[in-house]
């Protein structure tokens, strides 16, 4: 296989952004920007996310059982850097985010356009990353949404040129 040629095509698949959170039963926080994220069924509402093995967060969400995706939108950039490193919990804020708890007991950004709380289902441990399968149990706006809502998300292009994930 040709390796240039396969990391180019796997990072023509569009991603959007979002901050994954949760916390453990210790009161320790995950906070992560993500972006391999899909729908993944209709009934009931799952959705499925890819997290690093061998981070933090994966650790995090996986003995919470639960875990939040604060979508974020056009023009929050910054925010997606926030979350690119590992940051503790200050209060009811993480990297200068406030945030409350949700029904799950994972953080929802103030500041996120949008948010859904997840049970955690499944979990598919394969290679770096584990997929997690959660179940939507609840679900947010923080604002209407005028037109097409995948309009709104801020996607990994808008980082800029250089920035890429994946391949």
């Amino acid at each position: 296989m040709d390796a240039d040629a396969k990391k180019t095509v796997l990072r023509m698949i569009p991603y959007g952004l979002y901050v994954l959170t949760g916390e453990s039963r210790e009161g320790r926080v995950a906070a992560a920007t993500v972006n391999w994220v899909t729908q993944a069924s209709f009934v009931p509402p799952l959705v499925a996310v890819g997290v690093r093995a061998d981070s933090s967060a994966h650790e995090i969400i996986k003995s919470a059982g639960a875990f939040a995706l604060n979508v974020m939108a056009k023009g929050q950039n910054r925010l997606a850097f926030t979350f690119f490193k590992t940051l503790e919990r200050d209060g009811d804020t993480i990297g200068g985010e406030k945030f409350s708890v949700g029904k799950t007991g994972a953080p929802i950004f103030a500041a996120a356009a949008a948010f859904a709380e997840c049970r955690l289902v499944e979990t598919v441990e394969k290679g770096d990353h584990s997929l997690f399968v959660g179940e939507v149990v609840e679900a947010g706006l923080t604002t209407a949404i005028d037109g097409r809502p995948d309009d709104r998300t801020l996607v990994l292009k808008d980082l800029g040129e250089k920035t890429f994930y994946g391949g």
